[in-house]
């Protein structure tokens, strides 16, 4: 009994350590993708907007929103200011014309796919002195958390 309680002691402190590290962890890759975000004309949350389209396609406002977990009015605007800057446009669905789906255009998809591929750049230097089993290793591990986790 008193071995279980320790064993469960322990486990609560790894799972404590790995929370931490992950909240470090992404709040230096949050920061680091905004240094890197300052060399553009887009805000954080605009470079997540185009994120989520240059992944998933075009999608609605409401479900860029939901995406984003912001307010429909909100993501409105942010829609607007993209649409003047010219990363992304308003089209009619084909199948439904009471629908519009935001596009991400030929310049958006430039400035995401130039950031995420220095971000990747930052990401192997940070891991250049892991061996490529341990680097393998860590893919696998996160992988498999995020899939937990969406579960």
């Amino acid at each position: 009994m008193e071995q279980e309680k320790t064993k469960e002691l322990k486990d609560l402190s790894i799972v404590a350590d790995i929370e931490k590290d992950l909240r470090y962890i992404s709040g230096i890759v949050k920061q680091k993708g905004r240094e890197i975000l300052s060399n553009y004309t887009i805000t954080p949350p605009q470079f997540v907007a185009l994120q989520w389209l240059f992944e998933e396609g075009d999608m609605t406002i409401g479900e860029l929103s939901n995406k984003m977990y912001l307010a429909f009015s909100t993501t409105t605007d942010l829609v607007d200011r993209m649409e003047r800057n010219e990363l992304v446009k308003r089209v009619k669905d084909p199948k439904d014309r009471r629908v519009v789906r935001i596009h991400l255009l030929a310049e958006g998809e430039r400035i995401i796919d130039e950031v995420i591929k220095k971000r990747q750049v930052y990401l192997q230097e940070v891991l250049k002195n892991h061996s490529d089993e341990e680097v393998v290793t860590l893919k696998d591990n996160l992988m498999r958390l995020h899939q937990d986790m969406r579960e």
